[in-house]
């Protein structure tokens, strides 16, 4: 799903006049997670989260242009809730993830800088605490792949009266666990309008239908 989504390597603005409502998510409203979603990976897994509930503060939208829309919910810790559409109303998600923020770092020099954009792509990613995550996106059989860049516009009222844009750039590593889990890192250049460029890395876990609600 994810392959063929962030096909593109660019994407497009996101437009509409007002927020989404995606599975009865949107800004002002909690969303409850079912803590067994990151218990069950075992003592290995370095995706961690204290609460069951998020409560939605921001939210962005990505249109992928024929490839679907990328939905996101924040909370004001930065964990993110996101969800992959076929639709920009949410009624066909396809795909759910939960992330928490592990580090963010401002570049020192363009030449951090062309080092973190060779880091996305190759066939493993690691960071500080961390081990190996393998490419998730389009495979690690190429010794390299360039990743993936879009536009997402994030809003703090339903509205949708003003957003926030970020270009980004990223590429999704996963790694496996026992029992046929599976942890996923997040890896991204970002680079708000008028603001300054981050590189971020997220930790991840993918939620099946019945493993939150709002």
């Amino acid at each position: 799903m994810f392959d063929r989504l962030f096909g593109r390597r660019r994407g497009v603005e996101s437009g509409g006049s007002a927020l989404p409502v995606v599975r009865n998510i949107t800004i002002g409203r909690s969303l409850r997670l079912d803590p067994l979603a990151w218990r069950r990976l075992g003592a290995d897994a370095h995706f961690r989260l204290d609460s069951d509930t998020l409560h939605i503060t921001a939210q962005g939208l990505i249109d992928m242009g024929t490839d679907g829309f990328v939905h996101r919910f924040y909370t004001d810790d930065h964990v993110m809730f996101q969800v992959v559409s076929a639709d920009r109303e949410g009624q066909m998600s396809e795909d759910h993830t939960v992330f928490i923020p592990w580090s963010s770092v401002y570049p020192a020099t363009p030449a951090a800088q062309r080092i973190w954009l060779d880091r996305l792509k190759g066939r493993t990613f690691t960071d500080e605490g961390l081990p190996n995550y393998q490419r998730f996106w389009f495979g690690d059989a190429d010794e390299t792949q360039d990743p993936v860049s879009f536009w997402e516009t994030i809003h703090d009222d339903r509205a949708a009266s003003e957003g926030r844009r970020i270009y980004q750039t990223c590429m999704l590593f996963a790694r496996a666990l026992p029992g046929d889990a599976r942890e996923l890192l997040l890896a991204i250049e970002q680079e708000p309008e008028g603001g300054d460029l981050t590189h971020e890395v997220m930790i991840g876990v993918p939620l099946d239908l019945a493993e939150f609600s709002a």
